[in-house]
C-alpha cells in the first residue's frame, strides 16, 4: 500500500525510535519462528516416544517464551515513545504553521476542524506510524524468509503457500483507491461533526437566548447520521477487503497442512519436517493477520493526511519574506503613505490613497464611521494583509521588508476581541513578558485601572481566569490585556477597540493612565467612543477609506463635519443611555 507523503514526512521525524521500534518486532517476530522450531522438535520426540529429549527442549520453549513476553513489552514501551516524538513534533510543525498563516487564515478556517485536525489527526497519526508502519515493514521482510525455510523442508508446499500469501497482501490493494475515497469522506464528515460541536458549546449562551437549542440539536443529529453513513460506507469496503484476507490466509493454511499431511503420509518428509511444515504454515501468514489489525488502529491517522498536509501545505495570506530585524531602540515613527487595498470580490477599495504620519513618542488616534478602513489599517500595519499599492513605513522601514516575528514583537496590540487563557490572572499577565515580578505586574495593571479588582479576587494574581476569561468582566477582561500589552514594553502600542467593554465614565480616565504610562511610546488608539480620543496628540479622520481630514479634538469640530457628525452621535447616544 502506498503511503501518503504527509505521514512519511511524520515518520521521519521519529526515525530512531521508529527503526528501533522495528528492529524489536523483528526480533518478537524471531521469537516465533524459535518457537514454532522448536515445538515442532518436542511434537515428534513425542510421536517417536523419545521422552528423554523434552525436558531441555521444554525449557528451551519456555525460555522463548519469557524472552518473547520481555520483547514485547521493550516493543510497546519504544513504539510508545517513538509515536508520542512524532505527535510532539507535528503538532508543533502545525502550530508553528498556524503562526505563520497568521488571523486571515483562520477567518476562513473553522475552529472545531482546526482543533479536531491538530488532536484527533495527530492521534491517528500517531498510531499509524508507531504501530502500522513497524508491521509493515516486518510483514515485507518475514514471509519471503519463511517461504525459503519451508522450501527446503518441502517445496512443493510452495506452490499453496505463496499463492495465498500473495493474495492476502496484494488483492487488499484493489480496494486501495475507494478505501482512500471512503477514508476522505469519513474525515470530511468527522472533522464538520467536530466543528459544529465546538460552535455549539462555545455559543451555548447565545443559542439559548436565541431559542435555537433545538434547531442545533437537529444539525448535530444530521451530521451524526450522516458521519455513521460514512463510517458505514468505509466498513462495508473494509470487510471486503477483510473477508479476502482472511479468504487467502484461512484457505493457504488449511492447502498446506494438506499438502504436510500427504507428503508426511507418502514417507516425503520425516515427522520432525511435517511438524515443521504445520507450524512455519500458521507463521507465514501471522504477520499479515497482525497487519491487517494494526492497519485498523491507524486508520484514522490515514484519513486524516490529506487534512494535515492541506494545513501544512497552505500559503499564509503575507510571505514572511522580509529578512531585517530592526531593534528600535527608540519609539519609531509609523507613516502610511498612499496605501490602497481592496478585499478580494469588493465593490470598493477599503483603503484608497491614505497618508498620514503617526509621530514618534506620540499618541495618534484614528477614528470614522463604520467601514472607514480602520481595521484594515492596522491589518496592514502588523502585515496581516499587504497592500495592493502603497507602503507602511515604521521608522523609516517598509514592513514589507521586516521579518514578520521582529516586526509583531515591536508592536503590541490590544483589541476589542480580548482573549485570556484558562491560567491565572498573574500567568495571562506574563505572556508577554515572562520574567516581569509582582511588583511589574501590580504597576502595570495599575496603569490599565484594573488593580484594585483583581487584588480584591479570591487569591488575587494568583485567582484561576476561566476559559476565554469567564471569571472576569468583560471590561476586566479588556483591561487586563491592556496590562498585558504594557508588559511586553515593545515600542508601538496599538490599542483597536481596547477599551470598548469599559464604562464611558471610566474610559477616559483609563485611556489616560494607559497612556501616561506608555508614555515614550508610539500609541496608536482606534476607537469608536470619542471621548477616548480628544486628548490624543492627533487625530486622523477616516471615511469612506480616504483621510477627511486630521488635527486636534477642537480643529477637527471646525473643520471636518464627518468628525462633528461622530461627535454629536455620540453625545446623542450618551443622552440616550442616561434616559
Amino acid at each position: 500500500m502506498l503511503i501518503h507523503p504527509e505521514l512519511r514526512a511524520a515518520a521521519r521525524t521519529g526515525r530512531g525510535p521508529l527503526l528501533a521500534a522495528t528492529a524489536l518486532l523483528a526480533a518478537v517476530a524471531a521469537t516465533h519462528l524459535a518457537q514454532a522450531g522448536l515445538l515442532a522438535l518436542v511434537l515428534a520426540a513425542v510421536a517417536r516416544g523419545r521422552t528423554g529429549a523434552l525436558p531441555p527442549l521444554l525449557l528451551a520453549v519456555g525460555g522463548v517464551a519469557a524472552l518473547r513476553s520481555w520483547l514485547v513489552w521493550w516493543q510497546r514501551r519504544t513504539a510508545a515513545r517513538a509515536g508520542a516524538l512524532v505527535r510532539v513534533r507535528l503538532r508543533d510543525a502545525l502550530v508553528v504553521r498556524l503562526a505563520a498563516l497568521g488571523p486571515a487564515h483562520l477567518v476562513g478556517a473553522r475552529a472545531g476542524a482546526v482543533r479536531t485536525t491538530l488532536v484527533d489527526g495527530v492521534e491517528g497519526v500517531d498510531a499509524y506510524v508507531s504501530r502500522y508502519l513497524p508491521q509493515l515493514l516486518v510483514t515485507c521482510a518475514t514471509p519471503p524468509l519463511l517461504l525459503a525455510t519451508v522450501a527446503l523442508v518441502h517445496p512443493a508446499v510452495l506452490l499453496t503457500l505463496l499463492p495465498a500469501l500473495l493474495l492476502a497482501l496484494l488483492g487488499p490493494r484493489a480496494w486501495d483507491r475507494l478505501l482512500a475515497r471512503r477514508g476522505a469522506e469519513h474525515w470530511d464528515t468527522y472533522e464538520a461533526l467536530g466543528a459544529d460541536y465546538l460552535e455549539a458549546l462555545q455559543g451555548m449562551p447565545t443559542l439559548r437566548a436565541a431559542g435555537a437549542v433545538g434547531r442545533t440539536r437537529a444539525r448535530l443529529e444530521r451530521r451524526s447520521a450522516a458521519l455513521h453513513r460514512s463510517t458505514v460506507a468505509h466498513l462495508r469496503v473494509s470487510l471486503v477487503d477483510t473477508a479476502l484476507t482472511d479468504l487467502a490466509v484461512q484457505g493457504g493454511t488449511v492447502a498446506a497442512a494438506l499438502l504436510a499431511c500427504w507428503s508426511a503420509a507418502t514417507g516425503q518428509t520425516t515427522a520432525t519436517g511435517t511438524y515443521l511444515l504445520l507450524l512455519l504454515t500458521g507463521e507465514c501468514f501471522r504477520p499479515v493477520r497482525d497487519l491487517a489489525r494494526e492497519w485498523h488502529a491507524g486508520y484514522l491517522g490515514a484519513s486524516a493526511a490529506e487534512g494535515l498536509a492541506a494545513l501544512r501545505t497552505a500559503e499564509p495570506e503575507v510571505a514572511d519574506a522580509g529578512t531585517s530585524r530592526p531593534a528600535w531602540p527608540r519609539p519609531p515613527a509609523v507613516r502610511f503613505e498612499d496605501v490602497r487595498f481592496r478585499y478580494p470580490g469588493a465593490a470598493r477599495p477599503a483603503l484608497d490613497g491614505v497618508t498620514f504620519t503617526a509621530e514618534a513618542g506620540r499618541t495618534t488616534a484614528v477614528v470614522g464611521p463604520s467601514g472607514a478602513g480602520k481595521t484594515t489599517l492596522l491589518a496592514l500595519l502588523l502585515r496581516q494583509r499587504e497592500p495592493g499599492c502603497g507602503r507602511v513605513l515604521v521608522d523609516g522601514q517598509d514592513v514589507a521588508g521586516l521579518a514578520l516575528d521582529a516586526l509583531r514583537r515591536g508592536i503590541a496590540v490590544v483589541s476589542q476581541d480580548t482573549y485570556l487563557f484558562h491560567a491565572t490572572v498573574a500567568e495571562n499577565l506574563r505572556l508577554a513578558a515572562p520574567e516581569a515580578d509582582d511588583a511589574a505586574l501590580h504597576a502595570a495593571a495599575r496603569a490599565a485601572g484594573v488593580h484594585d479588582e483583581l487584588a480584591a479576587l479570591p487569591q488575587g494574581y494568583a485567582t484561576l481566569v476561566g476559559e476565554r476569561g469567564e471569571g472576569l468582566s468583560g471590561g476586566q477582561r479588556q483591561r487586563l490585556a491592556l496590562a498585558r500589552a504594557l508588559l511586553a514594553d515593545a515600542p508601538v502600542l496599538v490599542l483597536d477597540e481596547a477599551t470598548s467593554a469599559v464604562d464611558e465614565h471610566r474610559e477616559a480616565h483609563v485611556v489616560r493612565e494607559l497612556l501616561d504610562a506608555a508614555r515614550g511610546r508610539t500609541c496608536l488608539v482606534v476607537a469608536h467612543r470619542l471621548a477616548s480620543v480628544r486628548h490624543a496628540d492627533r487625530i486622523v479622520v477616516l471615511d469612506a477609506g480616504r483621510v477627511e481630514a486630521a488635527g486636534d479634538h477642537a480643529t477637527l469640530l471646525r473643520a471636518s463635519p464627518v468628525y462633528a457628525g461622530l461627535v454629536a452621535a455620540g453625545r446623542t447616544e450618551e443622552r440616550g443611555l442616561a434616559a
